[in-house]
């Protein structure tokens, strides 16, 4: 018997409302709902933001906070009743290549792989960054780049893809 995917990627732009629409379907799924921060206060703005984010959530959520070793996190969680949201994989891969040193997108194979099979239901959130203009510097364009093929491969794994436009979903695949 071969296993469907439950994850879902839920992509769109900042302020899109893509962390909302994924945060109720997590709530809506039932089973246990886990919250995977991937972000880090790097500044007052960021502290800012996630405060607003763990306030909006309330308590009906178990915090998980790892901007690294999300693979293995995920793992950790990895039961039929839970319901996972990663948020978001953006900012993994900020992370990656801030504090990895080699290949970033070397941790994108054991990320997709456990995706494709986990017995959780897991609902990626991330930042699609390609419909803008090229960035003028080699960093923000390796960014861009990497997210995007991280995208890819998550979409190709997951049993529905949205794309959210001022809180608005647009279904794109399931």
């Amino acid at each position: 018997m071969s296993h469907v995917s439950r994850c879902v990627l839920v992509l769109g732009g900042a302020r899109s409302g893509k962390s909302t629409f994924a945060e109720n379907l997590v709530l809506s799924g039932g089973g246990a709902a886990h919250y995977i921060a991937t972000g880090r206060a790097w500044d007052d703005e960021m502290v800012q933001r996630i405060a607003l984010h763990r306030e909006r959530r309330g308590d009906a959520w178990t915090i998980h906070e790892e901007p690294l070793a999300l693979t293995e996190m995920l793992a950790k969680l990895d039961q039929p009743d839970n319901v996972i949201l990663v948020d978001c994989l953006t900012l993994w891969v900020t992370n990656l290549m801030l504090e990895e040193k080699g290949d970033v997108e070397e941790a994108f194979p054991a990320l997709v792989r456990h995706a494709a099979k986990a017995q959780a239901k897991i609902i990626f959130v991330s930042n699609e960054v390609g419909l803008g203009i090229v960035p003028e510097n080699r960093m923000a364009r390796e960014f861009r780049d990497h997210a995007g093929r991280l995208h890819q491969q998550i979409a190709a794994v997951a049993q529905e893809v949205y794309f959210i436009a001022a809180g608005l979903p647009l279904k794109m695949k399931g």
